[in-house]
C-alpha cells in the first residue's frame, strides 16, 4: 500500500483504573498492527471497562457469560458510505492485570498483545480454525517482536 496511514486512537477509560498504559501507547501498537494492513485515514476507538460491564458485553455480543480481555467491534458501514472508522476494541483492565499475573508477564507486554489481537480482529483476522488462528499468531509474534515485546505465546 503506497498510501501513508494517517491514524487517529481515542482511547476513554471507564473502568476508573490507574496503573493502565497511556493513550500514545495504545496508538503506537495500533498502529504496528495495522503496518501493511491499512492506508489513508483510519480512526479506532478504545475504550477500558470494569469487570461487570466487559461480562455485559460479552454476554450480550458473544454469548458468554464471564468478563473478557479484549473485544473487538468492526465498524459496519451503511451502502455507499466511506468512512475511516475501523472499529472498536473494548479492553478490561482487571482482566487483562489478572491473566498478565496468571501467565508471569508483566502487564505492560499484556495491553500492548490484546490491543495488537484485537486490533487484527478489526482487519478481519480470526482464529476459529487452528489454520487461522496459527496465522493470527504468528502475525501478533511478529508485530510484538517489532515492537520489542517477548513472544505473547510462549
Amino acid at each position: 500500500m503506497s498510501q501513508r496511514l494517517t491514524l487517529s486512537v481515542s482511547v476513554q477509560n471507564h473502568a476508573g483504573r490507574k496503573g493502565v498504559p497511556v493513550a500514545r501507547s495504545f496508538r503506537e501498537w495500533v498502529r504496528a498492527a495495522l503496518a501493511g494492513r491499512r492506508s489513508g485515514r483510519v480512526e479506532i476507538g478504545i475504550a477500558l471497562f470494569g469487570e461487570s460491564e466487559a461480562r455485559q458485553l460479552n454476554r450480550e455480543y458473544r454469548r458468554k457469560d464471564y468478563a473478557t480481555n479484549v473485544l473487538s467491534f468492526p465498524y459496519e458501514s451503511v451502502r455507499g458510505e466511506r468512512s475511516a472508522m475501523l472499529g472498536d476494541l473494548a479492553i478490561c483492565p482487571a482482566v487483562v492485570a489478572r491473566e498478565a499475573r496468571e501467565q508471569g508477564k508483566p502487564v505492560r507486554d499484556h495491553f500492548a498483545h490484546l490491543t495488537v489481537h484485537g486490533t487484527l480482529h478489526l482487519v478481519g483476522y480470526d482464529h476459529e480454525h487452528v489454520r487461522d488462528a496459527e496465522h493470527m499468531e504468528a502475525i501478533e509474534r511478529r508485530v510484538l517482536a517489532g515492537l520489542g515485546f517477548p513472544d505473547p505465546y510462549a
